[in-house]
């Protein structure tokens, strides 16, 4: 199956179209057949692919597939690969929380990779789970604003619940009116909440972090931020996107 090869890649809705996610290297992709009415049309030097994570389609540039296998993600909140198994040497390449590479071998500290040499302590197995999706997301913390990103270089609010979802292995789809209707279980209003459970809005998700706080990526603060839960809402009210549309709490989170 075909892999993304570059370290981010804008999944977009149509051949230099508009942004509507992002995939990271390694992640796999299938080829979307070619349909006179359908999502795949012959552009050249694009191809239109489905993600393999969420099913999500879009359009890339042809140049950004690979094929190989992986073994490992990136664990941290972002990486580098260098090109010898030292910190001084020269990085190659910077990659975001959730890339995928082929562990090589070790050599100390390091791990070595096709794309280079990458610090052991930023890696984990691919089969390795997380178990607190708002952990992963807390490594986002102060990450930017960025409308379908889904990176450390750059994330929106769906991007961030879905990052936490991946690496606790919880299925998660790539937009946030779809995470409302796919993922847990519905809240009675009057239910407390605890970390880890979603609130949503129309066009809007946010983990919660604590008793009182929300954990999100919002055009407010331009970034991944904390927010008092009940200042959010009343914020998010006020500035016209109305009341919070769902509460769901994820199947076998405590």
């Amino acid at each position: 199956m075909p892999l993304i090869g570059w370290p981010l890649v804008d999944l977009r809705r149509a051949p230099d179209g508009p942004r509507d996610r992002q995939l990271l290297m390694g992640e796999a992709v299938e080829i979307a057949p070619l349909s006179p009415s359908g999502l795949a049309r012959k552009s050249p030097g694009w191809v239109a692919v489905r993600a393999r994570r969420d099913d999500y389609p879009g359009h890339i540039p042809e140049a950004a597939l690979t094929t190989g296998r992986v073994t490992h993600r990136i664990s941290a909140r972002a990486t580098h690969a260098y090109s010898a198994p030292d910190f001084k040497s020269a990085e190659r390449l910077s990659l975001s929380h959730g890339a995928r590479l082929e562990v090589l071998a070790q050599e100390g500290r390091f791990a070595e990779t096709p794309q280079g040499y990458v610090p052991r302590a930023h890696l984990a197995p691919l089969a390795g789970r997380e178990s607190d999706p708002v952990s992963v997301a807390e490594l986002f913390l102060g990450t930017p604003y960025l409308w379908g990103g889904n990176s450390a270089f750059g994330i929106d609010c769906s991007g961030l619940v879905q990052a936490g979802c991946l690496a606790c292995g919880i299925a998660c789809p790539g937009d946030s009116g779809d995470q409302e209707s796919a993922l847990g279980e519905t809240l009675p209003e009057n239910a407390p909440l605890q970390r880890g459970d979603l609130l949503f809005w129309r066009g809007h998700v946010a983990w919660v972090a604590g008793p009182g706080t929300l954990l999100h990526a919002n055009v407010h603060h331009m970034a991944v931020a904390y927010e008092p839960l009940q200042a959010a809402i009343s914020r998010i009210a006020a500035q016209g996107d109305g009341p919070v549309t769902a509460r769901k709490r994820l199947k076998g989170l405590t």
